[in-house]
């Protein structure tokens, strides 16, 4: 079950006072704001577009364009949680505040692709919890 982002919102989220997690992006807030708050903040933030996407594959496909995975990514549910659990591809000039991962058209996807949304939102959790914790801790918002 995904969150509700609190009364702070993203700004509390890459400040600490909300922690990180895997949370609905308020209606009030614009996936481009979001990035650009955490970009502000000094983490690393990615825009994981949906629109159109109804099945596996396809999703596997628009991670690897829009979240810029590396040439190894294997284009399966092992390789996904790879890529998310071992982010050395995507520190560019040292060690981010954190992760920030907007999921847009969530609602959508899931619609198109039941089982391909669930398995999506477990290994989105789960790489949630792994760098729960960490200096560079990681945050999806599904918008």
């Amino acid at each position: 079950m995904t969150s509700q982002l609190p009364a702070s919102g993203v700004p509390g989220l890459l400040t600490g006072s909300v922690p990180p997690g895997l949370y609905r992006l308020p209606v009030t807030e614009t996936p481009e704001h979001a990035a650009a708050l955490a970009a502000d903040a000094g983490w690393r933030a990615a825009r994981l577009r949906l629109d159109g996407i109804g099945d596996k594959a396809a999703f596997l496909d628009r991670c690897a364009a829009d979240l810029g995975f590396p040439g190894w990514f294997g284009h399966n549910w092992d390789a996904l949680a790879d890529c998310l659990t071992d982010l050395s591809w995507w520190r560019k000039d040292g060690e981010p505040h954190g992760y920030l991962l907007v999921a847009e058209d969530w609602d959508a996807f899931h619609k198109a692709a039941p089982e391909a949304a669930s398995v999506a939102r477990t290994i989105l959790t789960d790489a949630v919890e792994y760098w729960t914790g960490q200096q560079s801790p990681m945050a999806v918002l599904l918008a």
